[in-house]
């Protein structure tokens, strides 16, 4: 019996960081993933097998820039029907827009995930680039079947911004819950991953670090790239950290370091854009490794991390409470691996990445049909506050 087939689309074809997007498509089991993009981007996750609708030549390029004007191009409605999907599932709102049109005159149901920036950041710009921003969001938001928040912040915004509460629903991408690490010798007290941008709060981690007693100052290790890593570097050895650059690393890597590290830092911020996360992945990856974390109260970490159970939090550019935390973390072992503990079990019982992509394959059905089950609906409260402070 064939499966039926989901397109998931990625205008940029994949960049490293966003490892989510293909983990969730290759654990679909009854869903047949076909995935698609406007451009093929080189990257460890890329492959020979998607499907790019646009050549990386001058014609491409001047039919890729008229669909990003106008949301439309016959060259993607061709590429999408070549694929004959029965449903396209889009990762952010933006990319959302531009393949809307081609789902809509081909007849397929959309479903659009929404993951941070796509609904703070990028609809928060001044002037007509804001407001072309807006209006796309709410024509894909008008045209989506299922608008999927990867947590309850992204779904006040969402909404907020002018998406249907009734299509709205709240689903946690998850990650691979991988066998317990045993015995790996320690070479870091504290890892960070992720790119050097302002949400992500390197300097709030750096400047931390550097507010503790000797004793307790821990071993830094840094894994990513991005344009505030030069500064970054710089910082830490003016204050004489012991903190290692890794640069960008492949997934095998990434958990190699896991294993060899004690704790996570996620002291993520609202930008000074306004860019903010959506649920940072990193974190179930390293509570499902076993690493509590030291994060603070920014979008959707406190729906993974639980203060004082599985990690330690405080609020965003709190530079003292950060190093306070990490101070706790660093310096009991006992409460290290307590806390370790109960992060791997809250990750494997609620953002397991195979139960939850179950899941989504049950949303998909649901489209399908034209039944989506019955929406919690959020807090209106929350909803109301937002709309509030954006009018």
């Amino acid at each position: 019996m064939s499966r039926n087939r989901a397109v998931i689309w990625r205008s940029h074809l994949l960049p490293g960081s966003e490892t989510f997007v293909r983990g969730q498509g290759d654990a679909l089991t009854r869903w047949e993933p076909d995935y698609l993009g406007a451009v093929k981007v080189a990257s460890p996750v890329a492959r020979d097998t998607d499907v790019v609708a646009f050549a990386d030549d001058p014609r491409g390029r001047a039919e890729l820039l008229l669909l990003k004007l106008t949301g439309r191009s016959t060259r993607l409605d061709a590429a999408l029907a070549g694929l004959r999907p029965d449903l396209v599932h889009a990762h952010f709102g933006g990319d959302g827009w531009l393949v809307s049109g081609s789902a809509q005159r081909l007849g397929v149901p959309l479903v659009v995930t929404l993951h941070g920036q796509d609904v703070t950041r990028q609809p928060a710009q001044p002037g007509a680039r804001g407001a072309r921003t807006r209006r796309n969001l709410r024509q894909a938001f008008d045209r989506a079947a299922l608008i999927i928040a990867v947590s309850e912040f992204i779904r006040d915004r969402a909404v907020a911004l002018g998406a249907d509460p009734a299509k709205v629903r709240v689903h946690h991408t998850g990650v691979p819950i991988p066998p317990p690490f045993g015995e790996t010798a320690k070479r870091w007290d504290v890892i960070f991953i992720g790119r050097f941008v302002a949400k992500k709060g390197t300097d709030d981690l750096i400047e931390a670090a550097g507010m503790l007693p000797a004793a307790l100052r821990p071993r830094l290790l840094f894994v990513g790239s991005g344009p505030l890593e030069a500064t970054a570097r710089q910082r830490a050895a003016e204050l004489d950290l012991d903190a290692t650059f890794l640069g960008a690393q492949s997934p095998a890597e990434v958990r190699r370091h896991l294993a060899e590290s004690r704790i996570l830092a996620a002291p993520s911020r609202t930008a000074p854009d306004g860019d903010c996360e959506g649920l940072p992945t990193t974190i179930l990856e390293a509570g499902s490794a076993g690493l509590p974390a030291v994060a603070t109260y920014h979008s959707g970490i406190p729906e993974a991390v639980r203060h004082g159970e599985t990690g330690l939090l405080s609020a965003e550019r709190d530079r003292a409470a950060l190093a306070e935390n990490l101070a706790a973390l660093v310096g009991d072992e006992a409460l290290r691996a307590r806390l370790g503990v109960a992060a791997r079990k809250h990750v494997a019982e609620h953002f397991d990445l195979h139960r939850q992509t179950g899941r989504l394959e049950e949303l998909y059905d649901a489209v399908l049909a034209g039944a989506l089950p019955a929406s919690d609906g959020g807090d209106p409260g929350r909803v109301a506050a937002l709309r509030r402070r954006q009018s």
